[in-house]
C-alpha cells in the first residue's frame, strides 16, 4: 500500500466528527417518553438476565438478603437505526440511560432505602437498534427464612422483577438464558453454599386489574456450611453435657456436685443466647439446634435437681427421717439388682431379695408370738412351759412382779454382738435356776436388786440397739444415694447419646465445607 493510499484510508475511517453528526441526528428528535415500536397494539420484548457477582449477607434476624448482582437488559429501539457507511462506518454509540427509553424494571421485593440499588450505566446503542443496558448494583431483598432445620438449612430467596408501570401487553419480558442467572464470575462466600439460581418467567393477571403482568422470578438457592456451627456450638454442648454425666459419679461429701450442675447449666444457657441473637425473632419454627439444646438443658436441669435428691438421701439421719419399706424395696433391692450393684459382703440378687422379703415377714410372725422378756432376752419361750425342775419350790415364771410389769421394745433383726454378749451373762447368772436353795433363798432377798438390774440392762441394750440401728439406716441411705447416682448416669447417658443422634440424622445433611 502506498503512502497516499494509507492517508486516504485515515481519512474516511476518522470517527470524531461522524459520531457527533450521528448523535444530532438521533437524539435531536427523540422522545424519552416514546415506547420505541413500530406498532403500538404490538408489546415490546425485552430480554432479561442477571449475573451474580456476590452473596454478600444474608440478615437472618432481618431475614434480608444483599447481593452484588449485573442486571442484564436487551431491546430493539426502532428510532435509534442508522446506516454505519453514512456515518463513518460508526456501528455502536454509547448513550446515557437518561437521555434513551428504558424499561422501568425494578425489584417487586426490594428492601433498599432507595428501592432501586442500580447504578446508571450507559446504554450500548448498536446501528440494528439494539441496545444493551448492564446496571450494577448493591440489592437488597426481602427473603423468608426458614430457621426450621438450623444450622443445617437451605434457603430458597426469590429475586422478583418486573416493569413497574407496563403490562404484559405493552411490554414481554424474556429470560436471556433459560438456566437462569450467571454464575460464571461468582465470588464464593465463607458461610453460604450457592446451589444454583434458577430462573422463571410468571404471566399474572391480578384481581385489579384485567391486563396481564409479566414478571421474571430468580430463586437464589443456598445452603448454610455448618462446618463453622458444629465445632462452635454442637461439639463444646455434647461436651459439656458430658461433663454432667461425670457430676454424677463424683462422691457425694466432695462438696461439689451441685456446683458442678449449676455451671454447666449456666454454660448451656450462653450457648443458647448465642443461637438466638443469630435468629429472627418469630414463632413460626423452632429451630433444630435450639430444640437439642434446650433437650440438654433439661437434662442438666433433671441432673441438678436429682443432684439435690441425692445429697439429701446421703445426709440422711435417723434422727430425722425413716426409710419408707418401698424405698427400701426400690432402692436397696430391686434397682441395685437391675444395674449390679452390690454392697461389701452383701450380693443381691433375685434369690436374696425374695428370701429377705419372706424371711422379714416370718419373723414378724415369730416375735408377735413371743413374749416379753423373749424379746428381750433374744431366747426361746420353752423355758417358761417346762415343768420346774425337782426340788423347787419356785419357778422362772417367780420372776413374776419386777419382770412382767416391765414393757421392752421387740427385737430388731440386726441384733449387735455386745448385745448378745449381756444377754448371755444375764441368763447365766440369772435365768439359769441352780438348786432349789438358791432359788428360794436368792428371789426372796434381792428381789429389788433383780428388778434394778433387770431396768439398767433394758436401758443399755436399747441404747446399744439403737445406735447399731442408726448406723444401719445411715448406711442405707448412703447406699440408696449411691443407687440414685449409677441410675440417673445411665439414663442420662442413654438420653444425650439418642438426642445428638436423633438431631444429626433427622437434619437434611451434617456438614458442608
Amino acid at each position: 500500500m502506498s503512502e497516499q493510499e494509507s492517508y486516504d484510508l485515515c481519512l474516511v475511517s476518522e470517527q470524531g466528527p461522524h459520531e457527533k453528526r450521528l448523535l444530532n441526528a438521533l437524539l435531536n428528535s427523540y422522545n424519552t417518553l416514546e415506547r420505541p415500536v413500530a406498532n403500538e397494539s404490538e408489546p415490546l420484548e425485552v430480554k432479561f438476565g442477571l449475573t451474580l457477582q456476590q452473596i454478600i449477607d444474608v440478615d437472618e434476624k432481618n431475614q434480608l438478603l444483599i447481593t452484588n448482582i449485573w442486571l442484564s437488559l436487551e431491546w430493539n429501539d426502532y428510532n435509534l437505526r442508522w446506516n454505519d457507511s453514512e456515518y463513518g462506518g460508526v456501528k455502536d454509540l454509547r448513550i446515557t440511560p437518561n437521555k434513551l427509553w428504558k424499561p422501568d424494571v425494578l425489584m417487586y421485593n426490594s428492601a433498599d432505602e432507595g428501592f432501586d440499588g442500580t447504578y446508571q450505566t450507559n446504554v450500548v446503542v448498536r446501528n440494528n437498534g439494539s441496545c444493551l443496558y448492564v446496571p450494577p448494583g448493591i440489592f437488597k431483598s426481602t427473603c423468608k427464612i426458614d430457621i426450621t432445620w438450623f444450622p443445617f438449612d437451605d434457603q430458597h430467596c426469590d429475586m422478583k422483577f418486573g416493569s413497574w408501570t407496563y403490562d404484559g401487553n405493552q411490554l414481554d419480558l424474556v429470560l436471556k438464558d433459560e438456566a437462569g442467572g450467571d454464575l460464571s464470575d461468582f465470588i464464593t462466600n465463607g458461610e453460604w453454599y450457592l446451589i444454583g439460581m434458577p430462573g422463571k418467567k410468571n404471566t399474572i393477571t391480578y384481581a385489579c386489574c384485567p391486563e396481564p403482568y409479566v414478571d421474571v422470578t430468580f430463586t437464589i438457592m443456598i445452603r448454610r456450611r455448618t462446618l463453622y456451627y458444629f465445632f462452635n456450638l454442637i461439639v463444646p454442648c455434647v461436651l459439656i453435657s458430658s461433663m454432667a454425666l461425670l457430676g454424677f459419679t463424683l462422691p457425694p461429701d466432695s462438696g461439689e456436685k451441685l456446683t458442678l450442675g449449676v455451671t454447666i447449666l449456666l454454660s448451656l444457657t450462653v450457648f443458647l443466647n448465642l443461637v438466638a441473637e443469630t435468629l429472627p425473632q418469630v414463632s413460626d419454627a423452632i429451630p433444630l439446634l435450639g430444640t437439642y439444646f434446650n433437650c440438654i438443658m433439661f437434662m442438666v436441669a433433671s441432673s441438678v435437681v436429682l443432684t439435690v435428691v441425692v445429697l439429701n438421701y446421703h445426709h440422711r439421719t435417723a434422727d430425722i427421717h425413716e426409710m419408707p419399706q418401698w424405698i427400701k424395696s426400690v432402692f436397696l433391692q430391686w434397682l441395685p439388682w437391675i444395674l449390679r450393684m452390690s454392697r461389701p459382703g452383701k450380693k443381691i440378687t433375685r434369690k436374696t431379695i425374695m428370701m429377705s422379703n419372706r424371711m422379714r415377714e416370718l419373723e414378724l410372725k415369730e416375735r408377735s408370738s413371743k413374749s416379753l422378756l423373749a424379746n428381750v432376752l433374744d431366747i426361746d419361750d420353752d423355758f417358761r412351759h417346762a415343768p420346774p425342775p425337782p426340788n423347787s419350790t419356785a419357778s422362772t415364771g417367780n420372776l413374776g412382779p419386777g419382770l412382767s410389769n416391765v414393757s421392752y421394745a421387740p427385737q430388731n433383726q440386726h441384733t449387735s454382738p455386745r448385745c448378745s454378749i449381756f444377754r448371755t451373762d444375764f441368763r447365766r447368772s440369772f435365768v439359769r435356776p441352780s438348786t432349789m436353795e438358791d432359788v428360794g433363798g436368792g428371789l426372796g432377798g434381792h428381789h429389788r436388786e433383780l428388778h434394778m438390774i433387770l431396768r439398767e440392762l433394758q436401758f443399755i441394750t436399747a441404747r446399744m440397739k439403737k445406735a447399731d440401728e442408726e448406723a444401719e439406716l445411715i448406711s442405707d441411705w448412703k447406699f440408696a444415694a449411691m443407687v440414685v447416682d449409677r441410675f440417673c448416669l445411665f439414663v442420662f447417658t442413654l438420653f444425650t447419646i439418642i438426642a445428638t443422634v436423633a438431631v444429626l440424622l433427622s437434619a437434611p445433611h451434617i456438614i458442608v465445607q
